[in-house]
């Protein structure tokens, strides 16, 4: 039986995902809404979907891995809203389905440090549809599913270095303020080992080894392109906007032991000076 991926939202972690796949002989089946991107998306070897809009009926038939990353709204999670018993259907048949949730479900922890046995506790909206979501998807009978909480995510085309050049980056200093982040390489390679590796019921975080401040982040891409270092901005100076604004209401250090401990990942990147260098050297 061909190893059949339907993935829903299929995006930037989904697309490093089908590079790893595709040489494995997989068959990768993907939704999008658009249709330029439906065509970019058959470029790179996946049978494209416009959802909402096409029948997914065949697709949850032959799936027999279903990753989830569209994102949930005040309505709720949109591929359970509209197809809930259509995968409630599919699940006895599934070996293993992966969502991709975001750290922010464990909330403000002043700089802390939080692993998987932390209890969710979101303090902003989109943390709080997320644990939603979470566990709205646990709720599926006979669902092989596994969450993914996603610290912030960079790598090629999602670096600070066009900010940096053009002269238009900020570091913007929140004293105490760090982030986890991870390189979207890394947050496929541990897709890849938990598909190979099914532990249904498993929750993981997806970050590196290096929680920072994000100004030092800034500070190190213009160290890397000998370009002068943003000035330090206050927070209670810059102009932000409300979704900007509330990634700085949270700030903890995330632990990431477990995709080492049971799915033994070693990071790619497990820094941002890792990941920021070979960023640039892709860019030649």
């Amino acid at each position: 039986m061909t190893k059949t991926l339907l993935s829903f939202g299929h995006g930037y972690c989904a697309r490093a995902l089908t590079r790893l796949l595709a040489p494995e002989g997989w068959r990768v089946i993907g939704t999008t809404r658009s249709a330029d991107k439906a065509a970019t998306l058959q470029g790179e070897g996946v049978e494209p979907l416009i959802w909402p809009g096409a029948d997914m009926t065949p697709a949850l038939r032959v799936a027999t891995h279903l990753l989830i990353s569209a994102g949930p709204d005040e309505a709720g999670d949109p591929v359970l809203n509209a197809l809930k018993r259509d995968i409630a259907r599919a699940a006895p048949r599934l070996v293993w389905a992966g969502y991709l949730s975001t750290t922010g479900v464990y909330g403000d922890h002043g700089g802390g440090w939080v692993d998987e046995t932390t209890p969710p506790s979101p303090s902003t909206k989109r943390g709080r549809l997320r644990a939603e979501a979470e566990a709205a998807w646990r709720a599926i009978p006979g669902l092989p599913l596994h969450i993914f909480r996603l610290a912030g995510i960079y790598g090629p085309g999602r670096g600070p270095f066009a900010k940096v050049r053009a002269g238009t980056a900020r570091r913007i200093v929140k004293p105490g303020q760090v982030f986890s982040r991870i390189h979207v390489e890394d947050v496929a390679q541990v897709l890849h080992a938990s598909m190979q590796a099914p532990a249904p019921g498993a929750i993981y975080n997806l970050c590196d080894d290096d929680p920072a401040p994000p100004e030092d982040v800034i500070a190190h891409a213009a160290h890397l392109l000998g370009a002068p270092v943003p000035p330090a901005i206050p927070i209670e100076e810059a102009e932000m906007s409300a979704m900007a604004r509330s990634f700085y209401a949270e700030s903890k250090r995330v632990r990431n032991d477990r995709i080492k401990d049971e799915l033994g990942v070693t990071l790619r990147y497990p820094s941002y000076r890792d990941g920021l260098a070979a960023l640039l050297r892709s860019e030649g």
